[in-house]
Order: structure tokens, then C-alpha cells, then sequence
């Protein structure tokens, strides 16, 4: 979420997008999301985050969905996947009936950022604990496990798919993982093999949903697109909302690129319209 109303719409207009999922954080979040969607109604939705490492975060959580978030996250945290802090998260979800939205990261971006729910190749343990939880999978880890190959060595993995990776597996066998495309983890999965993108999406239609998670300022790529991310520098100077559409458009049908543009994201979180 940008700072101000207009700074959102901004980037939305910019890359051609009508209506968002906005990621939030800090107690205010609600009063900031009202702010917006009264300035602009019917664009934003929100997800909301809190400390999970805290014993108070359940209740700040359950407070925000009561308050009108339809999601938890992104989760984004120094904890194992499969640790304490994060299934409680997985059984509040479950218990509000809402998805949430982890990211998963292997390898640091900066020497001192660290890595955050980490263990996502023994993921399906979780799925099988939590099947009443609707996962929805983000960030590097998530989408390198796309190929069999992915060591956990590198944040963004270039090259040839090799197929039967553990994130293909798991979106084909579990009803409660989905698949966010965004950011440059998103972009980088879709863009390294357009003959394995062409079918995953066939595959998956039903179980992948578009997002940005995109830093720029217009939605062309101005400001900082990519901050604090060198490992991503591939996207400097673009906006990653405009490329991922660009890429899904040229990879699939028209009906197929409005499931994962809008009707699969609509369903999930139960929006009307």
C-alpha cells in the first residue's frame, strides 16, 4: 500500500489495472484502507499483517478481518513454514475463513536480510495438517520450486524448466494451495520457459491469481521499481504489474488470462461483481 490515495491509483492507472488487493501493515491499516476506498470506491480490497512473533497477533488479525479484511498477509517473517508462529497463523485463517498469503524465501537478497518460512520443498505436510486453510503461495521460493531442479541457491533461477518441481505438485494435488504470480519471483517463473508457462497455466488455470506486489511509482517503471533488491534487477526501470500481464497475455487464451486476472481472485476472496 503507497502512502497516500492518490499514490495507489497512480500506479493502478498507470498499468492498466481497475481494482486491487491492497497489502497492509501497523495497527492503522483499516483507517488507511477506509481512507482510500472512500476516495475511490470499489477499486480496493485489503489483506491484513501483523508481528507473529507476538502473542497479540491473532487478535490484531481477527480484529482487521472483522474490520473488513478479506485475507491474512503477505506473512512475510524469520520463521520456519512449518513453525508455531506461522500455524497459528494457518488456524486463525482456517477459523476466519480467509486465505493467507505467505512468502517464502531461501536465499537473503542482502547480505543481512535473511530468509523468511523457510522449509517450503516439505510444504505438503502443512497442506495435509491444514486442509481447511486456503494457502495462497508468494515470493522466491514458492515459484523456483516451479522446476525439480531448484536447489535452494540462488533467489530468482534462470533457464530451462525441469519439470515435476514441488510447486507444479502441490498446486496439481492440494485444493487448498493457490499460486500468487506476482513480484519478480512471479515474473521470473513465468518468463524462463514459455513452452512450460503455456502449459502450467492450462494446468493451473483455476489455481493462479495475478498480482503486482510492483514498487513503482506510475505504473511504467519510474521511482524505484525494484528497492532493495539487486537480485532483481532484471525488472529495473519496469513495472512488474505491465510485464507479468504482458507475459500472461502472450502465454495463453483470453478466457484463461481473465480467470487468473480477475475470476480466480474474485472467488477466493468472495468478491461480488
Amino acid at each position: 500500500m503507497r502512502p497516500t490515495p492518490d499514490a495507489n491509483i497512480a500506479h493502478l492507472d498507470g498499468c492498466g489495472v481497475s481494482n486491487a488487493v491492497l497489502l497492509t501493515r501497523g495497527a492503522n491499516a483499516a483507517d488507511q484502507v477506509k481512507a482510500i476506498q472512500a476516495k475511490h470506491p470499489g477499486r480496493f480490497v485489503w489483506f491484513a499483517s501483523a508481528d507473529i512473533t507476538k502473542p497479540d497477533a491473532e487478535a490484531i488479525l481477527t480484529e482487521a478481518v472483522k474490520a473488513g479484511a478479506c485475507g491474512l498477509g503477505e506473512i512475510k517473517f524469520h520463521v520456519e513454514a512449518a513453525g508455531p508462529e506461522l500455524r497459528r497463523m494457518y488456524s486463525l485463517a482456517a477459523e476466519l475463513n480467509v486465505p493467507v498469503m505467505v512468502h517464502f524465501q531461501e536465499v537473503p537478497h542482502t547480505p543481512t536480510e535473511g530468509v523468511f518460512s523457510t522449509g517450503f520443498k516439505n510444504f505438503e505436510a502443512i497442506l495435509k495438517a491444514y486442509p481447511k486453510t486456503k494457502f495462497l503461495g508468494h515470493a522466491d521460493a514458492f515459484w523456483a520450486n516451479v522446476s525439480a531442479d531448484y536447489a535452494n541457491d540462488t533467489a530468482y533461477p534462470p533457464g530451462p524448466i525441469k519439470r515435476g518441481g514441488v510447486t507444479d505438485k502441490l498446486l496439481g494435488d492440494y485444493a487448498n494451495l493457490y499460486g500468487d504470480l506476482a513480484a519478480n519471483s512471479g515474473n521470473n517463473a513465468l518468463s524462463r520457459d514459455p513452452e512450460f508457462t503455456k502449459a502450467f497455466l492450462v494446468r493451473h488455470q483455476d489455481k493462479l491469481i495475478f498480482g503486482s506486489d510492483c514498487s513503482c511509482a506510475d505504473g511504467k517503471g519510474s521511482g524505484i521499481s525494484q528497492a532493495g533488491n539487486p537480485a532483481a534487477s532484471r525488472l529495473s526501470g519496469k513495472c512488474v504489474a505491465r510485464e507479468t500481464l504482458t507475459v500472461l497475455k502472450n502465454s495463453t487464451t483470453p478466457a484463461i488470462f481473465r480467470k487468473l486476472a480477475w475470476e480466480n481472485g474474485a472467488k477466493l476472496l468472495k468478491l461480488k461483481g
